[in-house]
């Protein structure tokens, strides 16, 4: 009989068919009806339940998805492995508002890092690039992202408190109680409708504060395709960073 114990944030333990270990990063308890298995785009194992599972429950359904887990994990981690590191040569292409960009260096650029239809850098700067990079789109982040914001707040007449741009590593978005909302800067990569849906996400939250039935009416209203959008971010949030950290 295989050992069914898990591997929890808080201890550690093996499934000792086949030697597989399971952890599990994250553990969200809502007023959902239902238990659900995320596999994030850092390839983190995220279990949503309702708030009176119990812990044997949620070890038995992780224990069952075993082989789903474990494939999809792997696929995330190589399809990650094909997209970054950057090495910031001659002709990579780096990721702006959806569109793909050639890096061009130059020995005598105007500034360290322009974009003009091109990422033009300055060779000097080469040892500096990431950064250069890493300030320059949280920089665009926040011009763009709060522009949206404003419009959808417009638009629906939430009124948010206050606007941040974030460095985290497995959310594109959050709202919080106090009203404010910060929106994760490598977002400025992805295309406009995309952007659109996780501001439009967030601001939602601000009347619907879980992804109840009632949240995820409000945003079909909103957005009647927001299914593709949330799907392409799934499928293609890998290709939004720079390395594994950024």
């Amino acid at each position: 009989m295989p050992d069914k114990r898990m591997l929890f944030p808080d201890s550690f333990s093996k499934i000792k068919n086949g030697d597989v270990a399971i952890k599990i990063d994250k553990i969200i308890r809502s007023k959902r009806k239902t238990l659900g298995l995320e596999i994030a785009h850092d390839a983190s194992l995220i279990v949503r339940v309702p708030h009176n599972v119990s812990l044997n429950d949620i070890q038995k359904v992780v224990f069952e998805k075993r082989d789903w887990i474990a494939n999809k994990q792997r696929f995330i981690r190589e399809r990650r492995l094909k997209a970054f590191p950057k090495k910031f040569l001659d002709i990579e292409e780096f990721f702006y508002l959806g569109e793909s960009y050639p890096l061009v260096i130059l020995e005598n650029a105007q500034s360290p890092l322009l974009f003009d239809r091109e990422f033009q850098l300055r060779r000097e700067n080469l040892l500096s690039a990431k950064r250069l990079f890493v300030d320059w789109y949280k920089k665009q982040a926040s011009l763009k992202i709060k522009e949206r914001l404003d419009f959808y707040s417009d638009l629906l007449g939430y009124e948010y408190n206050k606007f941040g741009i974030s460095n985290a590593k497995r959310r594109w978005g959050s709202c919080n109680g106090k009203g404010n909302i910060y929106v994760n800067w490598r977002l400025i990569m992805a295309p406009l409708d995309v952007i659109d849906y996780v501001v439009a996400h967030e601001l939602t939250h601000l009347a619907h504060r879980n992804h109840s039935r009632k949240f995820w009416n409000r945003m079909e209203i909103i957005q009647s395709d927001y299914k593709q959008r949330r799907k392409w971010l799934k499928e293609n949030g890998h290709l939004l960073m720079i390395d594994n950290c950024c």
